[in-house]
Parts: C-alpha cells; sequence; structure tokens
C-alpha cells in the first residue's frame, strides 16, 4: 500500500463514514449511495487493509484494533482534503454547517445562551450538537475527531492538542438567606457544621474544593452529591444546605431568598478553556466559531498542547 496507483481513493470516504456511523445502513443515507454498494466498499476495504475493519456485534459494527488505529490519522488525512476543496473564506451568514461541541452543563450555562442568540442573528444555518462526558472522555474525542470542540478544565493537553483560555473562574457558596443571622458571611466553624452539596460527574474522584479545605487539615460532610450544576442552586433553598462551586452558575442579586459569599478557606481558580485537535487549526469555520466563543467569554491566547 505504498503507491496510489490503482487504489480508489472514494474508498476511504466510506471507511471515514463507516467509522463514524457503525452501521451500514447509516454510512449509505450519510454518503447517498446504497447499501449493497457500502457493504461492497466494506468487503474492498477489508482486502485493501487485509483487515475486518469493523465486525459485527449486535446491532451494531464495531472497529477492530487496527481500525481504531487508522481513525485518527484517517479523521485528519479527511480533514486536510477538505480544506483542499473549501474556499479560503467562511461567511457564518451564509455557511450551513453542523458543529460538534462537549461540555458540561456548567459550561452549558455559561456559553449557550450567548452563543445561540448569536447564531440566531449572524449566522442562522449553523447547527450546534452539543454532548456531555468527563474531561478526560472529552479530550479523547477531540483527539479522535468525534468532536470539533471541547470546553471545560483541562489539567494536562494530550499529544496534538490546542488550546485558548476563555476565562479565570473562582469559587463561592450559595445558601439559604434565612438560615442566616445577620451579616451574609460564614466561619469555616460554621461552614463545616453545615451539611453540603457536592456537584461532581462522579463522588469518589477529588475535587478543588475538597482538596483545599484538606490543605487547612479540614473535612466537610457530603449529604447530597449530583451530576448537574444547574440543579444545584435550587437544593439549598429552605434547607441548612451549602452549595460551593464555581461563581458563574450562581443566581445574581438577591438570588430569591439565597445568598452567595465568599468560601472561608482559600480556594484557588481554575481556567476554563476550549480544545480542539491541531488537524482542525487551519479550518475557516472552525478557525471563525473558536475566535467567536472567545469573544463571547472573554478571549485568550492560544496555545500548543
Amino acid at each position: 500500500m505504498n503507491s496510489l496507483t490503482g487504489i480508489d481513493l472514494n474508498l476511504l470516504v466510506v471507511l471515514d463514514a463507516l467509522l463514524a456511523e457503525r452501521h451500514v445502513s447509516r454510512a449509505a443515507v450519510r454518503l447517498n449511495k446504497s447499501q449493497p454498494a457500502v457493504s461492497h466498499a466494506l468487503a474492498r476495504l477489508r482486502d485493501l487493509f487485509d483487515d475486518p475493519l469493523l465486525v459485527r456485534h449486535g446491532g451494531r459494527l464495531e472497529p477492530t484494533i487496527r481500525a481504531l488505529e487508522l481513525a485518527p490519522r484517517l479523521a485528519e488525512a479527511m480533514g486536510r482534503v477538505r480544506s483542499l476543496l473549501t474556499p479560503a473564506g467562511f461567511d457564518p451568514a451564509t455557511e450551513r454547517h453542523a458543529f460538534s461541541l462537549a461540555m458540561s452543563d456548567y459550561g452549558a450555562a455559561v456559553l449557550l445562551p450567548k452563543l445561540m442568540a448569536t447564531l440566531r442573528v449572524e449566522a442562522t444555518h449553523i447547527d450546534l450538537i452539543v454532548s456531555q462526558a468527563s474531561r478526560e472522555v472529552m479530550a479523547s474525542q477531540v483527539t479522535d475527531g468525534e468532536i470539533d470542540l471541547a470546553l471545560g478544565v483541562f489539567p494536562t493537553h494530550g499529544e496534538g492538542i490546542r488550546s485558548s483560555l476563555l476565562f479565570r473562574e473562582s469559587f463561592a457558596c450559595l445558601a439559604d438567606a434565612s438560615r442566616f443571622g445577620g451579616s451574609p458571611t460564614m466561619d469555616l466553624g460554621e461552614y463545616l457544621a453545615r451539611p453540603h452539596v457536592l456537584v461532581s460527574l462522579r463522588s469518589d474522584v477529588s475535587n478543588e474544593i475538597d482538596l483545599a479545605l484538606a490543605a487547612t487539615g479540614n473535612a466537610r460532610r457530603i449529604c447530597l452529591a449530583v451530576p448537574h450544576w444547574s440543579v444545584a442552586p435550587g437544593l439549598v433553598r429552605g434547607t441548612d444546605l451549602v452549595l460551593t462551586v464555581a461563581r458563574r452558575i450562581l443566581p445574581q442579586g438577591d438570588g430569591d431568598g439565597l445568598v452567595v459569599f465568599e468560601p472561608p478557606f482559600a480556594i484557588p481558580p481554575f481556567d476554563f478553556e476550549q480544545i480542539w485537535h491541531r488537524r482542525r487549526e487551519g479550518d475557516p469555520g472552525h478557525r471563525w466559531l473558536r475566535t467567536l466563543i472567545g469573544r463571547l467569554l472573554g478571549d485568550g491566547e492560544p496555545a500548543a498542547g
């Protein structure tokens, strides 16, 4: 396979669709081809790579180890070919495109209202497909080409990952105002005496808040752990619970009977970033979306992973 002579490069387009859909019929719809034509192409691909590539498991086609090795390289190659055939400019007012993004519901809360309000005015044919996963899975999806952008907290960046800082976030606490005797503050003793709500996809994984508290030689009682940022503020209303979370997710003003106050111990802030793979670095549409998100949330300088 060192020479391209005699090889139908359209087969790689079929393989790219099959790896994305994991289903012959859906790949056929995606390619605007018949199911027999895609099945025939898969047979040729198996001969070409001397590997089954995709094997049936239940109602899906599961990739072999060889196919998993090929997937990121194929995605990068396909992206470069598309960039060769795409005009250098990107007009958001006329382009039709769907971008896939991954973020937590915290990221969705701080970004999507601003982003959708802008898209519905400036880029009405641009669609978004948003998913949620752990930061490790999101980074893997970016590397594998399954998503265009991931937004979140990424302490480390894998090979080929590019990033830009959107903003630096701090922590604040929330409690029911009726449970305060006067000034909306709380000392460490009272903080530790209260039960707490933890927001985390996995309650068994260390988080920034409890690591900072442990550094003071203390620990709090978590009486409720939930995976969703958006539901957490409402859980403290009418209770003695305390919620310590990223400041941007908390209600502004009087919070409808809730009070926001500073944590009684130091919690390091965190960087909220968008990350993408270098294969998408030069794509005009991708660059436009990254720039727009940076403008809406606060620009940061790109950095290599």
